[in-house]
């Protein structure tokens, strides 16, 4: 059984889905074994069930958000953030719609929203609410709000804490499901295990990534001004990686200081001693790259992502479909094709706004030498004299391009989210199976 779930990893997949709906309902199987107070009607004990189900699902965001290896090694962390998000969402409503049944049966309880007269059990319910409420609405609207990442990410960690930390208070102060000593250790152990998670993810892998620092080797300039950052491990032997996934750096300061940016790696996974990343110009973090002095300290939290050709050592042959900066996980997994000599057949259809902003290019061309390698660049703004494709990467041009037999390739798109939309609905017009495209989205933040 063992080795069946280790060359699965649908099985390993539906095995996280499994765990994650059995923690979530938890709670009500634990109500179940205990006698509901008497006079208690249905609606009331439904809203019980919402506030336990909440709690329990915000305990479970900490182990999402954790970069648990063999987890997001079964979906991508970029999907883990996506189901993040939207869970906690859902949690943050079953918070609020709990104490609004609880209102609307029994109005006399509006008294403990009076919160300077009230007890302290429902204090802590308002100061939970109120962090997860703060919490979510600077996560939906931070851009919007011109908060900076790094404050916003210390807050929503200390936000975390101080909503789960306070709904247990007040699940212990109410105490009617909580009243027996076993049922207080389960859910402290949940407790104690999300807190856990925080403390290693913010303060004891960032201590031991010190044990591996990385030097930065070279800073070179790229075309659409992208710059490439080659990193060199110090006094270690650094780590090889599938070709298309990314890590998480910290340049310059210590790695406690969260200040940390998910960039991929744009070099061949094999080769440890040389990391590089293609880096484009584009916030504030970025735009300082160029000046990175070669000798800088760097730390790196990786290699994460799903988005490799290596999954599909079976694919007869594959579509890279790269906007923009999008082309760093590609050119990493081209790379690496031609170190182990790939002969299976490549196509990359290539979308950027000029022909002078196509990155890698002249580098891309030389690998036409080397490997079955077919390059379609699409510049959506062509200069004067240019015979080749322009505008958009759209259906009728992969209608061109892509093979009869839709099936026989696995296809892996990175770009700006429009483009990703945008090709991934003409995949489907042109009856490519879903399970063969694969996207790597820009933004994990």
């Amino acid at each position: 059984m063992q080795r069946l779930l280790m060359h699965n990893p649908i099985a390993i997949a539906t095995l996280w889905i499994v765990a994650y709906i059995l923690i979530s309902i938890t709670p009500l199987a634990v109500m179940l074994l205990h006698p509901a107070p008497l006079n208690r009607g249905f609606w009331l004990e439904f809203s019980v069930a919402l506030g336990f189900i909440g709690l329990a699902m915000m305990v479970l965001q900490f182990a999402l958000a954790a970069r648990v290896n063999r987890i997001e090694s079964s979906y991508g962390i970029d999907i883990l953030i996506q189901f993040h998000r939207y869970t906690s969402l859902a949690a943050f409503l079953m918070v609020l719609v709990h104490p609004v049944i609880l209102f609307v049966v029994d109005p006399e309880t509006l008294e403990l929203l009076n919160f300077f007269e009230a007890p302290w059990r429902a204090r802590m319910a308002v100061m939970a609410t109120l962090a997860f409420f703060i919490m979510v609405v600077t996560t939906i609207w931070r851009k919007r709000l011109n908060i900076p990442y790094e404050p916003w990410r210390a807050v929503h960690s200390l936000l975390a804490i101080v909503a789960v930390g306070l709904g247990f208070g007040h699940a212990l102060g109410v105490g009617h499901y909580m009243s027996l000593f076993w049922k207080v250790v389960l859910w402290s152990v949940m407790v104690l295990a999300a807190l856990w998670l925080i403390l290693y993810v913010r303060l004891v892998k960032p201590i031991l990534m010190t044990k591996r620092p990385y030097l930065v080797e070279a800073v070179q300039p790229q075309r659409g001004d992208v710059w490439t950052l080659a990193l060199r491990p110090n006094g270690h032997e650094g780590f090889t990686f599938q070709p298309g996934q990314f890590a998480w750096i910290t340049l310059d300061i210590h790695p406690i200081g969260m200040r940390e940016h998910p960039f991929s790696m744009s070099s061949s996974g094999d080769h440890p001693e040389r990391i590089e990343f293609g880096i484009k110009a584009l916030g504030d973090f970025t735009r300082t790259i160029k000046d990175i002095k070669p000798g800088t300290k760097a730390y790196l939290d990786g290699p994460y992502g799903v988005f490799t050709t290596d999954r599909y050592w079976d694919s007869a042959g594959f579509v890279l479909i790269a906007g923009g900066i999008g082309i760093t996980p590609m050119y990493s997994m081209l790379l690496t094709s031609v170190e182990r000599q790939d002969d299976r057949p490549f196509l990359l259809l290539y979308s950027a706004s000029s022909w002078e902003d196509f990155t890698y290019r002249e580098e891309l061309e030389a690998l036409k030498e080397k490997i079955d390698l077919t390059i379609v660049y699409v510049p959506r703004h062509p200069h004067d004299g240019w015979t080749g494709e322009s505008g958009y990467i759209d259906e009728s041009l992969l209608a061109r391009y892509i093979p009869l037999h839709r099936g026989s390739r696995q296809y892996f798109i990175c770009a700006a989210p429009v483009m990703m939309d945008q090709v991934e609905a003409a995949l489907f017009a042109l009856e490519v199976p879903v399970t063969n495209v694969h996207m790597e989205h820009f933004n994990l933040a």
